[in-house]
């Protein structure tokens, strides 16, 4: 082994502090996957090249270039963290590829400020892509350093060291970079022989990615970076992960910032115009969603519609309903401790706990803001921010009956206080109702998306970075509290006073049907629509009766699952019974309706009947909901905070008679081994989401 000057040794390409490359915040880097090499922290704008040799890649957003060696080994220095984003914003590079360069010389700047304004790591790598072939090490200093000064020393073995880098066998690249960018790091991009589609190549690849990921149907667009081919998907779950990690070129799959990205390495330019010839057009985005043919009538219009509603609340809830389900808990334990005397409810302790368990429904506005803004495409941060502007205290306090100043007027029973804003009215919902709906911030979402290529096109980009926010948050936020924040309260409190109304009207027969039908709605997707009702209900009253009908319908359809695991004779069915039910105990019923419940004829039915049993129960003994988790699990949302009551009490006795008329109907007439000659496949169902032709 020797040390190896590499012609003149690996310098620092930026000033600032060393860092180990396991300790980049970048999990793609930080793995080694692209190889070993390491990081500096940069303090200066300034650019140099680590190495000398031939710069045989600059990326169009300048954000990263590569250089190879004399001695064959190659280079790639990546500025940023998705810095790609920028859209070369903040760099300035003079090279050019095929420029022969020496270490230390200057080749550009990266504006570090710019970079930060912009929320992103200005952390630069330096990695060495095809080391590993070399059978090298890397001995990186660490600490301070300066511009141009040693950073690495290099340990490749004598007889590699002079080795030229020829590109593998397996390794397929354009004839116009055969020469100078062909990388041994690409090396598990195969050259198909044989391949479904008949291409070859990357060609070939792409086709397996674009498949792996759902079709070119299920892309929204397609751009890259240095390193990732990045995807945003209409459906990410109908994207198959394992498949598409196991391709042969693909590093690995990263999901983050709302994107799906395949990890390629140095032949990514190649990859990404593969998927774009395979995809067609020019992998631009194209409208979410959009059906292959647009309705024409008036209903259908109102389908598309509504699909498209249960789409977003679908896309903007999921990502929460882990954080409500948790939060529902929190208060249910509390109210617990309290009942026992373990807390008092005038001490610090209560309060900090309440705040932890309250904190979620309080502040749903910028949490569903962050993930409505990532469905639609606008910035989430700055629509978290919006979502701030409607809980600020100050906007709170103007909705209080009693603050002074403020005239009161009556919209569909719902009480509203007046403000100004430069003269113009506003109307205030009662009680910072704001922070319990989620459809005014969805909304907003939506107009950010619509707003901001506006304000991209129109605002130069050396100012973009502070004006385009200003404007976004004041006229959105201004939008929102003058014309359509009302126009929304009003509509969403209109449908949940209806709904109170029905159950008021006969609680017990309102349970009995919703319990015997409510599971349909999961069958469709449409449970989405139900459920931002509830967390309204729990955060504006405190508790939710329609909540408690639906924990009952969990228990029944876990109560089906349970006969069948117990009569069943078969081992694969025992084995997804088992989960499932306890999954259904949980609060989570598909796995036991789609896995088993609706694939065996008549259980669905019989798990049904057991779920009106229990909502006409739930009902009959005017059963209360304080949480957002149902079933069994979430026994603690049923406890009001005022002590143990009939709630409680009433959750137990209908919960039980819900599992017991589902198990036993399931088991004497719902189930038998003999349905499973008859088994039949069952595709959930989701409204909004177009399937494949002939499907």
């Amino acid at each position: 082994m020797s040390q190896t000057e590499l012609s003149g040794g690996i310098v620092a390409p930026l000033a600032g502090t060393m860092v180990a490359i396991t300790d980049v915040p970048d999990p793609m880097f930080a793995s080694k996957a692209m190889g070993d090499g390491f990081a500096v922290a940069p303090n200066a704008d300034d650019v140099v090249a680590p190495c000398s040799g031939t710069v045989i890649m600059v990326a169009k957003t300048a954000h990263a270039f590569g250089i190879r060696t004399d001695d064959g080994l190659e280079v790639l220095v990546h500025m940023g963290i998705d810095t790609v984003e920028l859209e070369g914003a903040p760099f300035a590079m003079h090279v050019d590829v095929d420029d022969r360069v020496e270490a230390g010389q200057p080749l550009g700047r990266m504006d570090l400020a710019a970079v930060e304004a912009a929320g992103k790591s200005t952390m630069t790598m330096v990695i060495f892509l095809n080391l590993a072939q070399k059978k090298g090490s890397v001995e990186a200093a660490t600490g301070p350093i300066g511009l141009g000064e040693r950073a690495a020393t290099l340990d490749i073995p004598e007889q590699d060291a002079d080795a030229p880098a020829a590109a593998p066998a397996a390794t397929a690249t354009t004839e116009a970079s055969a020469q100078s960018a062909a990388s041994p790091a690409a090396a598990k991009t195969a050259v198909a022989t044989g391949h479904p589609s008949g291409a070859t190549g990357f060609d070939a690849l792409a086709y397996d990615i674009v498949e792996g990921i759902g079709g070119k149907d299920n892309i929204r667009n397609v751009v890259h970076c240095i390193t990732r081919v990045r995807f945003t998907l209409k459906d990410t779950e109908a994207a198959n992960d394992d498949l598409v990690k196991n391709l042969d070129g693909v590093i690995d799959v990263i999901k983050a910032g709302g994107q799906y990205q395949v990890v390629i390495g140095p032949a990514v330019e190649d990859v990404y115009d593969a998927v774009v010839r395979v995809i067609g057009g020019t992998g631009e985005a194209s409208p979410d969603d959009e059906p292959a043919e647009r309705p024409t009538t008036i209903v259908g219009w109102f389908q598309f519609g509504f699909s498209s509603l249960i789409g977003v609340i679908t896309g903007s809830m999921i990502p929460v309903i882990g954080l409500l389900a948790a939060s529902g808990i929190l208060k249910g334990i509390l109210a617990l401790l309290t009942q026992f005397g373990v807390v008092e409810s005038d001490s610090s302790t209560y309060a900090l706990i309440d705040a932890m368990s309250s904190s979620m429904f309080y502040f749903l506005p910028i949490i569903i803001g962050f993930t409505a803004a990532r469905r639609f495409g606008s910035d989430p941060i700055i629509v978290a921010i919006i979502g701030g502007v409607l809980v600020f205290p100050s906007v709170v306090s103007m909705s209080d009956p009693a603050a002074d100043g403020y005239t009161v007027v009556s919209q569909l029973g719902n009480t509203i206080f007046n403000a100004d804003f430069f003269g113009i009215p506003v109307a205030l919902p009662q009680g910072n109702a704001y922070a319990y709906s989620i459809f005014p911030i969805i909304v907003a979402a939506y107009l950010a998306s619509l707003l901001e290529p506006q304000l991209k096109k129109y605002i130069p980009a050396v100012v973009r970075m502070i004006f385009a926010p200003l404007l976004e948050v004041f006229i959105i936020s201004t939008v929102m509290l003058v014309v359509f924040g009302p126009i929304i309260m009003t509509i969403s409190g209109g449908i949940a006073n209806g709904i109170n109304g029905v159950l008021e009207v006969n609680y017990a027969i309102a349970g009995l049907i919703i319990g015997a039908l409510y599971q349909c709605l999961v069958i469709f997707g449409l449970h989405w629509a139900v459920i931002p009702l509830v967390a309204s209900q729990i955060a504006i009253d405190g508790s939710s009766p329609l909540n408690a009908i639906i924990s009952a319908t969990m228990v029944a359809q876990g109560g089906g699952a349970l006969a069948i695991w117990i009569r069943t004779r078969s081992q694969k069915i025992k084995t997804l019974a088992g989960p499932a039910t306890i999954s259904a105990f949980c609060g989570i019923t598909e796995p036991a309706m789609y896995g088993l419940n609706l694939k065996y004829g008549r259980v669905f039915i019989t798990a049904s009947a057991g779920g009106a049993v229990g909502g006409f129960l739930t009902g009959l003994m005017d059963v209360n909901m304080y949480g957002f988790t149902g079933a069994f699990v979430g026994f603690p949302s049923f406890v009001n905070p005022a002590g143990l009551d009939h709630s409680f009490f009433g959750f137990l006795i209908a919960s039980t008679a819900a599992l017991v008329v589902s198990f036993t109907l399931t088991y004497f007439f719902g189930y038998s081994d003999n349905d499973l000659e008859t088994e039949r496949a069952v595709k959930k169902v989701r409204l909004g989401k177009r399937e494949p032709a002939g499907v």
